[in-house]
Protein backbone atom coordinates (compact mmCIF):
# COMPACT_ATOMS: atom_id res chain seq x y z
CA UNK A 1 0.00 0.00 0.00
CA UNK A 2 2.77 2.42 0.93
CA UNK A 3 4.77 1.84 -2.26
CA UNK A 4 1.70 2.18 -4.44
CA UNK A 5 0.63 5.42 -2.80
CA UNK A 6 4.13 6.86 -3.16
CA UNK A 7 4.08 6.12 -6.88
CA UNK A 8 0.82 8.03 -7.15
CA UNK A 9 2.34 11.01 -5.33
CA UNK A 10 5.44 11.11 -7.49
CA UNK A 11 3.30 11.06 -10.61
CA UNK A 12 1.28 14.11 -9.66
CA UNK A 13 1.79 17.42 -11.36
CA UNK A 14 4.91 16.57 -13.36
CA UNK A 15 6.44 19.87 -14.43
CA UNK A 16 5.76 20.67 -18.06
CA UNK A 17 5.64 23.92 -19.98
CA UNK A 18 1.92 23.40 -20.53
CA UNK A 19 0.74 20.45 -18.40
CA UNK A 20 -2.93 21.23 -18.97
CA UNK A 21 -2.71 21.09 -22.77
CA UNK A 22 -4.77 24.25 -23.20
CA UNK A 23 -4.24 27.67 -24.75
CA UNK A 24 -2.09 29.92 -22.62
CA UNK A 25 -3.83 33.00 -23.98
CA UNK A 26 -7.24 32.68 -22.35
CA UNK A 27 -9.98 35.26 -22.51
CA UNK A 28 -9.80 37.35 -19.36
CA UNK A 29 -12.80 39.03 -17.79
CA UNK A 30 -13.67 40.47 -14.41
CA UNK A 31 -16.26 38.43 -12.57
CA UNK A 32 -18.90 39.83 -10.25
CA UNK A 33 -16.46 39.75 -7.36
CA UNK A 34 -13.94 42.00 -9.08
CA UNK A 35 -11.50 39.17 -9.74
CA UNK A 36 -10.01 38.07 -13.01
CA UNK A 37 -11.63 34.96 -14.44
CA UNK A 38 -9.80 32.75 -16.92
CA UNK A 39 -12.44 31.02 -18.98
CA UNK A 40 -11.83 27.56 -20.39
CA UNK A 41 -8.58 27.08 -18.48
CA UNK A 42 -8.01 24.85 -15.49
CA UNK A 43 -5.03 25.49 -13.29
CA UNK A 44 -3.93 28.59 -15.19
CA UNK A 45 -2.46 31.46 -13.19
CA UNK A 46 -2.54 32.12 -9.47
CA UNK A 47 -5.81 31.57 -7.66
CA UNK A 48 -7.56 34.86 -6.94
CA UNK A 49 -4.90 36.46 -9.15
CA UNK A 50 -3.70 39.50 -7.19
CA UNK A 51 -6.56 39.42 -4.71
CA UNK A 52 -6.31 37.96 -1.25
CA UNK A 53 -8.62 35.02 -0.45
CA UNK A 54 -9.21 36.69 2.90
CA UNK A 55 -11.46 39.16 1.06
CA UNK A 56 -14.00 36.39 0.57
CA UNK A 57 -14.64 36.21 4.31
CA UNK A 58 -17.26 38.94 4.04
CA UNK A 59 -20.98 38.53 4.72
CA UNK A 60 -22.14 40.64 1.77
CA UNK A 61 -19.96 38.67 -0.61
CA UNK A 62 -21.14 35.36 0.84
CA UNK A 63 -24.80 36.35 0.48
CA UNK A 64 -24.04 37.23 -3.14
CA UNK A 65 -22.54 33.77 -3.60
CA UNK A 66 -25.75 32.23 -2.27
CA UNK A 67 -28.03 34.33 -4.45
CA UNK A 68 -26.08 33.51 -7.62
CA UNK A 69 -25.98 29.74 -7.17
CA UNK A 70 -29.39 28.05 -6.76
CA UNK A 71 -27.64 24.74 -6.07
CA UNK A 72 -26.81 25.99 -2.57
CA UNK A 73 -30.42 26.51 -1.53
CA UNK A 74 -31.31 23.18 -3.16
CA UNK A 75 -28.78 21.35 -0.98
CA UNK A 76 -29.98 23.13 2.15
CA UNK A 77 -33.61 22.41 1.30
CA UNK A 78 -32.94 18.68 0.87
CA UNK A 79 -31.64 18.53 4.43
CA UNK A 80 -34.18 21.04 5.79
CA UNK A 81 -31.39 23.42 6.79
CA UNK A 82 -32.27 27.11 7.06
CA UNK A 83 -30.24 29.62 5.04
CA UNK A 84 -27.97 30.94 7.76
CA UNK A 85 -24.69 32.83 7.32
CA UNK A 86 -22.72 32.07 10.47
CA UNK A 87 -20.07 34.78 10.27
CA UNK A 88 -18.96 34.39 13.90
CA UNK A 89 -17.94 30.80 13.24
CA UNK A 90 -16.31 31.68 9.92
CA UNK A 91 -14.27 34.49 11.45
CA UNK A 92 -13.01 32.13 14.15
CA UNK A 93 -12.11 29.53 11.53
CA UNK A 94 -10.25 32.13 9.45
CA UNK A 95 -8.08 33.33 12.30
CA UNK A 96 -7.64 30.01 14.11
CA UNK A 97 -8.13 26.56 12.57
CA UNK A 98 -7.89 27.53 8.89
CA UNK A 99 -4.84 29.72 9.40
CA UNK A 100 -3.27 26.98 11.48
CA UNK A 101 -3.95 24.52 8.66
CA UNK A 102 -2.23 26.87 6.19
CA UNK A 103 0.88 27.07 8.38
CA UNK A 104 1.04 23.32 8.97
CA UNK A 105 0.48 22.52 5.28
CA UNK A 106 3.25 24.88 4.20
CA UNK A 107 5.66 23.37 6.73
CA UNK A 108 4.83 19.86 5.51
CA UNK A 109 5.50 20.92 1.93
CA UNK A 110 8.83 22.50 2.88
CA UNK A 111 10.00 19.27 4.48
CA UNK A 112 9.18 16.94 1.60
CA UNK A 113 11.94 15.38 -0.50
CA UNK A 114 12.92 17.69 -3.39
CA UNK A 115 11.30 15.48 -6.03
CA UNK A 116 7.92 15.93 -4.35
CA UNK A 117 8.43 19.48 -3.13
CA UNK A 118 8.91 20.78 -6.66
CA UNK A 119 5.46 19.43 -7.57
CA UNK A 120 3.68 21.54 -4.96
CA UNK A 121 1.76 24.60 -6.11
CA UNK A 122 2.33 26.63 -2.94
CA UNK A 123 -0.23 29.32 -3.87
CA UNK A 124 -2.96 26.75 -4.44
CA UNK A 125 -1.90 24.92 -1.29
CA UNK A 126 -2.23 28.06 0.85
CA UNK A 127 -5.53 29.10 -0.72
CA UNK A 128 -7.02 25.63 -0.44
CA UNK A 129 -5.92 25.28 3.19
CA UNK A 130 -7.38 28.67 4.10
CA UNK A 131 -10.70 27.98 2.36
CA UNK A 132 -11.10 24.26 3.10
CA UNK A 133 -13.78 24.79 5.77
CA UNK A 134 -15.44 27.79 4.11
CA UNK A 135 -18.70 25.85 3.75
CA UNK A 136 -19.10 25.67 7.52
CA UNK A 137 -20.47 29.21 7.33
CA UNK A 138 -23.78 27.54 6.38
CA UNK A 139 -23.78 24.68 8.89
CA UNK A 140 -26.17 25.39 11.79
CA UNK A 141 -24.24 26.52 14.90
CA UNK A 142 -26.07 24.01 17.08
CA UNK A 143 -24.46 21.23 15.05
CA UNK A 144 -21.04 22.85 14.66
CA UNK A 145 -20.78 23.52 18.38
CA UNK A 146 -22.72 20.61 19.80
CA UNK A 147 -20.95 19.53 23.02
CA UNK A 148 -22.00 15.89 22.68
CA UNK A 149 -21.78 13.26 19.98
CA UNK A 150 -23.47 14.01 16.66
CA UNK A 151 -26.37 11.86 15.49
CA UNK A 152 -26.05 10.13 12.08
CA UNK A 153 -28.24 12.85 10.53
CA UNK A 154 -26.12 15.59 12.11
CA UNK A 155 -23.00 13.91 10.76
CA UNK A 156 -24.49 13.99 7.27
CA UNK A 157 -25.24 17.70 7.63
CA UNK A 158 -21.75 18.39 8.96
CA UNK A 159 -20.24 16.54 6.01
CA UNK A 160 -22.07 18.92 3.66
CA UNK A 161 -19.56 21.66 4.40
CA UNK A 162 -17.21 20.41 1.69
CA UNK A 163 -19.88 20.58 -1.02
CA UNK A 164 -21.29 23.84 0.32
CA UNK A 165 -17.82 25.39 0.32
CA UNK A 166 -17.32 24.31 -3.28
CA UNK A 167 -20.70 25.68 -4.36
CA UNK A 168 -20.18 28.98 -2.54
CA UNK A 169 -16.80 29.56 -4.17
CA UNK A 170 -17.69 28.11 -7.56
CA UNK A 171 -18.36 31.38 -9.38
CA UNK A 172 -15.85 33.64 -7.65
CA UNK A 173 -13.04 33.18 -10.17
CA UNK A 174 -11.09 30.71 -8.06
CA UNK A 175 -9.26 28.23 -10.25
CA UNK A 176 -10.44 24.66 -10.49
CA UNK A 177 -7.47 23.22 -8.63
CA UNK A 178 -8.29 25.20 -5.48
CA UNK A 179 -12.00 24.36 -5.80
CA UNK A 180 -11.06 20.66 -5.86
CA UNK A 181 -9.03 21.10 -2.68
CA UNK A 182 -12.06 22.59 -0.94
CA UNK A 183 -14.45 19.96 -2.25
CA UNK A 184 -12.36 16.86 -1.58
CA UNK A 185 -10.20 17.72 1.43
CA UNK A 186 -11.76 14.88 3.44
CA UNK A 187 -11.05 12.35 0.67
CA UNK A 188 -7.59 11.07 1.60
CA UNK A 189 -7.51 8.79 -1.44
CA UNK A 190 -7.90 11.64 -3.93
CA UNK A 191 -4.75 11.55 -6.13
CA UNK A 192 -3.53 15.09 -5.52
CA UNK A 193 -0.51 15.80 -3.34
CA UNK A 194 -1.75 19.29 -2.41
CA UNK A 195 -5.02 17.81 -1.22
CA UNK A 196 -3.35 15.05 0.79
CA UNK A 197 -1.14 17.63 2.50
CA UNK A 198 -4.19 19.75 3.41
CA UNK A 199 -6.03 16.69 4.67
CA UNK A 200 -3.12 15.80 6.95
CA UNK A 201 -2.63 19.39 8.14
CA UNK A 202 -6.36 19.72 8.80
CA UNK A 203 -6.38 16.59 10.94
CA UNK A 204 -3.31 17.53 12.97
CA UNK A 205 -4.71 21.01 13.60
CA UNK A 206 -8.10 19.64 14.65
CA UNK A 207 -6.55 17.13 17.04
CA UNK A 208 -4.34 19.70 18.75
CA UNK A 209 -6.97 22.37 19.32
CA UNK A 210 -9.63 22.46 22.01
CA UNK A 211 -13.22 22.33 20.82
CA UNK A 212 -16.49 22.41 22.67
CA UNK A 213 -16.85 18.65 22.31
CA UNK A 214 -13.26 17.62 23.09
CA UNK A 215 -10.01 18.58 24.79
CA UNK A 216 -6.93 19.27 22.74
CA UNK A 217 -4.24 16.63 22.29
CA UNK A 218 -0.55 17.17 22.83
CA UNK A 219 1.60 17.02 19.66
CA UNK A 220 2.78 13.54 20.63
CA UNK A 221 -0.78 12.30 21.20
CA UNK A 222 -1.89 13.72 17.86
CA UNK A 223 1.04 12.11 16.04
CA UNK A 224 0.29 8.78 17.69
CA UNK A 225 -3.30 9.00 16.44
CA UNK A 226 -2.24 9.91 12.92
CA UNK A 227 0.44 7.21 12.92
CA UNK A 228 -2.42 4.73 13.29
CA UNK A 229 -3.77 6.07 9.99
CA UNK A 230 -0.33 5.65 8.43
CA UNK A 231 -0.24 1.98 9.41
CA UNK A 232 -3.70 1.52 7.88
CA UNK A 233 -2.60 3.14 4.64
CA UNK A 234 -4.82 6.20 5.09
CA UNK A 235 -1.92 8.65 5.35
CA UNK A 236 1.20 8.44 3.23
CA UNK A 237 4.43 7.77 5.17
CA UNK A 238 6.36 10.43 3.26
CA UNK A 239 3.85 13.13 4.19
CA UNK A 240 3.78 11.95 7.79
CA UNK A 241 7.57 12.05 7.96
CA UNK A 242 7.49 15.63 6.64
CA UNK A 243 4.98 16.58 9.35
CA UNK A 244 7.16 15.02 12.04
CA UNK A 245 10.26 16.78 10.71
CA UNK A 246 8.49 20.13 10.68
CA UNK A 247 7.44 19.67 14.31
CA UNK A 248 10.95 18.69 15.30
CA UNK A 249 12.15 21.99 13.88
CA UNK A 250 9.62 23.95 15.91
CA UNK A 251 9.48 22.02 19.17
CA UNK A 252 11.55 19.79 21.40
CA UNK A 253 12.68 16.77 19.32
CA UNK A 254 11.94 14.26 22.06
CA UNK A 255 8.17 14.70 21.62
CA UNK A 256 8.38 13.02 18.23
CA UNK A 257 11.51 10.86 18.44
CA UNK A 258 9.36 7.74 18.50
CA UNK A 259 8.56 8.23 14.84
Amino acid sequence: MYVKRCVVLVGIGISQSNPYNVSLNPKVQLNNYGRQSFFGVQGYGDSFQNNSPYLLFDEKIIRKMISENPEIKKILSEYKIPVVVNMKELEELKTQHCQDTVDIAVNIARNLPPALRQQIDIKNLKDGALLHDFGKVMIPPEILNKPGELTPEEHRIMDLHTELGYQLLKYTGINQDVLKLVRYHHDSDYPDINLQIISLADKYSALTEKRVYKDKMTPKQALTTIYGDVKEGKVDQILFAALVKSLQQQQSPQIVNKY
